[in-house]
């Protein structure tokens, strides 16, 4: 009997703790404490944006959204060197942003280290579940640099598959000769 009431205080016990204890990430807590500078990045403010990241990266330097959101101002700047260090911090600060990935891979690329934007855009394809199709365009980007073609064409069909059409336009290009089925 007193196993009995045990157990079922237990069971009160952890169904109050689920309800009071705090789901958020740490991620998710920054996004929301962020959601202005994410709303200028949106609405194409990137001077804004940038001066906003810059500010919340001084005041939560652990932060690995604020490292994100500023490295993508870097990126749309065309400062790329800024961009793959501000990615690079925001990696280090939480491995699942799977747009540090791609941002970073574009980086590289622009800077045209095209071995390292492909284990990038590689990265990115796997943290976004096969369901983004411009990691798989930009991964093809980069294995057309470094002459992986039939590979390169397939990350193309895939990205056709997911409804990118700047890949159906890259298939209808050489080194690409082969109809595109839709």
């Amino acid at each position: 009997m007193e196993v009995a009431l045990i157990c079922l205080l237990f069971v009160v016990y952890l169904t109050i703790r689920y309800y009071l204890v705090d789901h958020d990430t740490p991620a998710d807590k920054d996004r929301n404490r962020f959601r202005k500078g994410m709303e200028m990045i949106s609405n194409r403010n990137i001077t804004g944006a940038h001066s906003y990241f810059d500010e919340a990266v001084r005041q939560h330097p652990k932060s690995a959204i604020a490292y994100a959101y500023r490295g993508k101002c870097q990126l749309v700047q065309e400062n790329y060197y800024s961009a793959i260090y501000d990615l690079t911090q925001a990696i280090n600060r939480d491995n699942t942003l799977a747009d540090c990935y791609l941002d970073r891979g574009i980086a590289y690329y622009k800077t045209e280290q095209f071995n390292d934007a492909f284990r990038e855009f590689d990265k990115a394809v796997w943290h976004f579940r096969d369901e983004q199709p411009d990691a798989y365009r930009w991964r093809a980007l980069a294995r057309i640099q470094v002459r992986q073609l039939p590979q390169a064409e397939s990350d193309l069909r895939r990205a056709v598959s997911l409804g990118d059409e700047n890949s159906f336009h890259l298939l209808l290009q050489p080194p690409f000769t082969k109809p595109v089925s839709v």
